[in-house]
């Protein structure tokens, strides 16, 4: 049974599972009905951070445009341009053990594509959430469920997985931010 976590908990992801090294971290959402016309088109990313809680460059940011890091550690599975159906919407793969030693967390994001040409915002999206799986056996360990009514923001830092004391934790975060990707990219130190 996973654990449910709230805005601002952490848990370990390995103590209690030693072997513990794929990871396929899933998030969803659903969009709520309005007049707008436009698909809603939401990305999922992954700011792989020092420290200092910034990118080392801009080869450690994960998306639609940069599929998979270097050192193979993170990996998209793919853009997922309309939301449609049930379960994850998005999902990203990721190696523990493949993760550099210079990498100290992982900030898993949700944006929406082109919210200000569309005219759209978090506070038109629900039921968002982000999902942890053991991927050798399948077995979710955590999910967040967001259940935050944003209103202006246009991107969303869901949760973190870091390194803390010789394990890895994870963090709900939740985190709206104006200003879509770019402001995103900004704030990891990604230059756009």
């Amino acid at each position: 049974m996973a654990v449910s976590l709230s805005k601002g908990q952490k848990v370990s992801l390995t103590k209690g599972n030693p072997g513990l090294s794929k990871l396929l971290v899933g998030l969803g959402w659903d969009v709520n009905k309005y007049d707008g016309g436009a698909d809603f088109d939401l990305d999922a990313s992954a700011f792989l951070c020092n420290e200092s809680g910034k990118v080392n460059s801009d080869a450690d940011f994960v998306f639609y445009g940069n599929q998979k890091h270097s050192s193979g550690s993170v990996e998209s599975a793919g853009d997922n341009t309309t939301g449609g159906g049930d379960g994850d919407d998005e999902q990203i793969h990721v190696d523990l053990s493949k993760v550099p030693e210079n990498i100290s967390k992982i900030d898993f994001t949700v944006t929406i594509y082109e919210a200000e040409e569309r005219r759209q915002n978090f506070g038109q999206v629900s039921n968002a959430y982000i999902r942890i799986v053991d991927e050798a056996t399948g077995t979710e360990i955590i999910r967040y469920d967001l259940g935050e009514d944003f209103s202006i923001e246009t991107a969303v830092v869901v949760g973190e997985i870091y390194r803390n004391n010789g394990e890895w934790k994870f963090n709900a975060i939740g985190s709206g931010f104006q200003g879509g990707l770019h402001a995103l990219c900004q704030n990891f130190g990604v230059n756009v």
